[in-house]
């Protein structure tokens, strides 16, 4: 099996990763951090917005089951790409919308989504997803990782993350792991 690496910040990365979990064809989402300068940062000082990094979900993905366009269609389906460092009520550059392209290929078809949702006004605001080249990505504590799934009853889990999950399910059905 040929697998693939899709880096991806769409604000909480227990979200995004929380998404991507239920992704057929994927074989793994980790949650960390990417676009930044500080080498190795914890959650609290990318927290501090002074580190440039995103807190990102590098996902694993077989694309022979799931392409890297389907990807990042379910990606822009399931958070709001319309929003300059901000998703819901979580503010700040660590959690803007962005697609760190591993090679021109993906770089190609990331440009080429975003002008196809633009041009059909999907959001009727203009998409404000970067689109920036990987530059490496640092894993996120233990704590952080699975964390929808080994927390689905706290607050944050059951307000903000269980609508997502349940949307997903709902628009996305024939994409999800049986």
């Amino acid at each position: 099996m040929t697998t693939e690496v899709a880096t991806l910040g769409g604000g909480c990365f227990w979200c995004t990763e929380a998404v991507f979990d239920q992704i057929n064809g994927v074989t793994n989402a980790v949650s960390g951090y990417s676009g930044g300068t500080t080498p190795n940062p914890s959650y609290e000082q990318v927290c501090g917005g002074k580190t440039g990094h995103a807190e990102v979900v590098q996902v694993h993905f077989d694309p022979e089951i799931v392409s890297y366009k389907e990807i990042l269609q379910i990606f822009f389906a399931t958070h709001d790409p319309t929003t300059l460092n901000q998703q819901g009520a979580d503010f700040g550059t660590q959690y803007r919308s962005v697609i760190f392209y591993h090679n021109n290929k993906q770089k190609a078809v990331a440009e080429q989504v975003i002008a196809e949702y633009t041009s059909e006004n999907v959001y009727g605001s203009p998409i404000v997803t970067a689109v920036e080249p990987f530059s490496g990505f640092f894993v996120a504590e233990d704590y952080h990782q699975n964390y929808f799934s080994r927390n689905p009853d706290k607050p944050y889990c059951r307000a903000v993350i269980s609508p997502k999950v349940a949307k997903l399910r709902q628009k996305l059905f024939d994409k999800l792991k049986r």
